[in-house]
């Protein structure tokens, strides 16, 4: 606190005279003795006042004065100890009363001790003043302003307050080591990563030593503790950071990053990675496998064969198409279609022989094999000829049995192609042959196989536009009744006049048509066609139209029917859909709805084929039909003993269903005679009517009016 205020003495010059006496040179030497000790006063970096034992000032040097902001014209040597107290209140700067701050120090001065005490200026400065009794009575207090380094302590403070906080919540475990080398930091979850204590890494240990514990404790798995040392060192040496996964016994990883620090050292932190790590590998899993059934996907198919070709060594691809699985998912649903191609990947990782061998899904039920190590086409073979054998056998599950087969195309490397691209599009190419040729084979690729292929797409290109250049035309074919001899209806049958092609045969385009999609929007053609045709018809004439398994499931099929019916003015009692089991055989609930929905507005559904398929009378307990068909290759063998059983059979069974059954294919007076005796209801072939334009059929049906009439 404020004290005294000194009097710089004027500096004298040191003149000494010969001939003066003793009491003028003692006086000469006083004053330059004090001279000495108030430059020296002056020049102290703290402030000092003196004072006597009447508790006046006797000096001061001009930092005490700065320090408590006093007049220089007021604390002079000789003011009262109590008056400069007073000063400092009078100029703000003290911040208690001179009663107050004098009452503080009266023990201290009366005490005659040494004492060290703070006083807080209102300004918020804080002087601490050192209080030094002097024998003759008075004292000296020295005042030093310790503002900034108290600040500066409590920036400390908080910083290191700050830094335990975040070492204690850190995510990552910490070690920091001193340019030493020794560690000097460790945070608490670097123990916890390691499930261990602080007493088993204590401060000072080298990295080394940190290591050979972490092994020797069980929590790193072994390593090279000299290579890994010498590695760490290294990039810290060239001041650049180091990384690396570290993994632990108990199956966990680390990812542990070194930094070098400026002011030398380095510090490491670790970082629980374990389940990072682990969805990074189910995604890249993920980018190069199939989803279902785990093979490597058309991605890493690629790469194995880069790979492969890239050793220059003879190979064989085969592309494999599954046949007839369309008609397992129709009849028992995805689920079980899902479950089938797990067992065909199965089955065909079994089939495969060598290690390097890749078997891979290409979506669908498309798959593909790299054969590696072959010594000739005799080993693609068989292998071939192996896969063939295995995925064709008969596939259970819940009590059901499902059956599929599969066609391969083989391509040989280096014969058939030096690169990826060549090699798969010829196999593909084989591949298609095959399932031309009657499925469930293999087959080599040959040259001049791309011609195929290319008609195959130009059939597509053509198909495509010949909707829009109407190019499709309906024949129809009659329905006898062969009880009363009339004719009551006609089925419709697509044709194709092609500019280029001539009339094409629905053999010859309504598979591909199905396949890529365009069915849907031809068939909606036909049902417009058909339905405009019919009401022309006598009101007890129907029209049958099929319908493909693609239609229904396009999901507008029904609101088509009656979009159809309502244009043409055809009452729906008179339309007849005719479906074939693919359709019968998907058990969906937005199939059944549609089919119930049509039917309960009257149309009448018809089973073509029927006979042909794996369970046909399934399907009539699980959904009631008006009709039932018998397919062509019954009545074309109705003279062979065991075919005319089983036709008598399915019109015996149509009978006590109440369901008409028309047989397909009479070309002969003696068949349509047995079908007679037989019950048959109605009756459909050449020997019937030929497939005819609507004019003909018109005429048919007004002569047979005419007859009709005169009878």
């Amino acid at each position: 606190m404020p004290g005294a205020h000194v009097k710089t003495a004027s500096t004298a010059g040191k003149r000494r005279t010969a001939g003066i006496g003793p009491a003028r040179r003692i006086a000469e030497e006083l004053r330059a003795q004090n001279e000495r000790f108030a430059a020296a006063v002056e020049n102290m970096s703290h402030g000092l006042c003196m004072f006597d034992a009447d508790e006046r000032m006797i000096i001061c040097n001009h930092n005490y004065l700065d320090i408590f902001s006093l007049d220089a014209k007021v604390v002079k040597p000789g003011i009262p100890f109590f008056d400069i107290l007073q000063h400092s209140v009078d100029i703000g700067i003290a911040s208690q009363s001179a009663s107050e701050l004098y009452a503080i120090r009266k023990p201290y001065i009366d005490g005659a001790k040494a004492s060290t005490y703070e006083e807080v200026l209102s300004d918020g400065r804080i002087i601490v003043i050192s209080h030094q009794p002097i024998a003759v009575g008075g004292w000296v207090s020295i005042y030093e302003d310790v503002t900034e380094e108290r600040r500066a302590e409590a920036e400390l403070r908080e910083q290191h307050r700050r830094f335990d906080a975040a070492l204690a919540n850190m995510s990552q475990g910490l070690l920091m080591y001193s340019a030493a080398g020794r560690l000097i930091v460790r945070n608490q979850r670097f123990l916890d990563l390691c499930n261990a204590k602080a007493s088993d890494f204590t401060l000072g240990m080298t990295h080394r030593q940190m290591l050979d514990k972490l092994i020797r404790l069980g929590i790193f798995a072994p390593l090279e503790i000299d290579v890994e040392v010498g590695k760490t060192m290294a990039s810290l040496d060239a001041g650049q950071s180091r990384s690396s996964y570290r993994e632990l016994v108990d199956g966990r990883t680390l990812f542990v990053q070194r930094r070098p620090l400026a002011g030398g050292g380095w510090v490491a932190t670790f970082e629980d990675v374990t389940e990072r790590r682990r969805t990074e590998e189910r995604m890249t899993h993920l980018a190069h496998h199939d989803t279902l059934t785990s093979l490597p996907n058309r991605s890493m198919f690629r790469e194995k064969l880069d790979q492969a070709l890239g050793e220059a060594k003879p190979l064989a691809i085969l592309s494999l198409d599954l046949d007839r699985f369309k008609a397992v998912n129709d009849t028992f649903g995805h689920p079980a279609g899902d479950w089938l191609l797990k067992c065909v990947a199965k089955r065909l990782q079994h089939a495969v022989r060598s290690s390097k061998d890749v078997v891979a899904r290409f979506g669908g039920d498309e798959f593909a094999i790299i054969q590696s190590g072959i010594k000739n086409a005799a080993d693609a073979e068989q292998l071939a000829k192996r896969i063939v054998e295995i995925v064709g056998k008969p596939y259970r599950d819940k009590g059901r049995e499902m059956h599929v087969g599969v066609s391969l195309g083989i391509a040989l490397y280096p014969g058939d192609g030096h690169d990826a691209d060549t090699l798969l599009t010829n196999a593909d190419m084989a591949l298609y042959r095959g399932k031309s040729e009657g499925r469930n084979v293999y087959r080599f690729f040959e040259p001049g196989m791309d011609a195929l292929m290319r008609e195959r797409r130009a059939l597509e290109a053509d198909l495509e536009a010949a909707l829009s250049r109407r190019e499709f035309e309906l024949d129809f074919q009659p329905i006898l009744d062969i009880g009363s001899g009339r004719i009551v209806g006609a089925e419709a049958l697509m044709r194709w006049r092609s500019p280029s092609r001539g009339l094409v045969s629905p053999e010859n385009f309504i598979a591909v048509a199905e396949e890529t999609g365009l069915i849907v929007q031809l068939g909606d053609w036909a049902l417009r066609k058909a339905c405009n045709v019919a009401a022309n018809w006598p009101p007890d004439m129907r029209m049958a139209v099929n319908v493909s398994a693609a239609q229904i499931k396009s999901g507008g099929f029904a609101r088509s029917v009656i979009a159809a019916l309502a244009f043409s003015g055809l009452p729906a009692n008179r339309l007849e859909l005719e479906i074939t089991e693919t359709v019968m055989m998907d058990e969906s609930d937005a199939v059944l709805k549609t089919l119930s929905q049509l039917r309960g507005l009257g149309v009448r559904i018809a089973l073509d084929d029927f006979g042909t398929g794996y369970s046909s009378l399934g399907y009539l307990r699980r959904f009631p039909v008006d009709k039932i068909k018998i397919d062509r290759s019954f009545t074309s063998d109705l003279d062979k003993r065991d075919t005319a059983a089983i036709v008598r059979t399915v019109i015996g069974l149509g009978a006590e269903l109440g369901i008409t059954v028309t047989a397909e294919g009479v070309e002969t007076e003696a068949q349509l005679d047995m079908l007679r005796k037989a019950g048959c209801g109605e009756a459909q072939g050449y020997l019937i009517g030929v497939p005819a334009k609507a004019a003909e059929v018109n005429r048919l049906l007004r002569a047979q009016a005419l007859l009709r009439q005169s009878g």
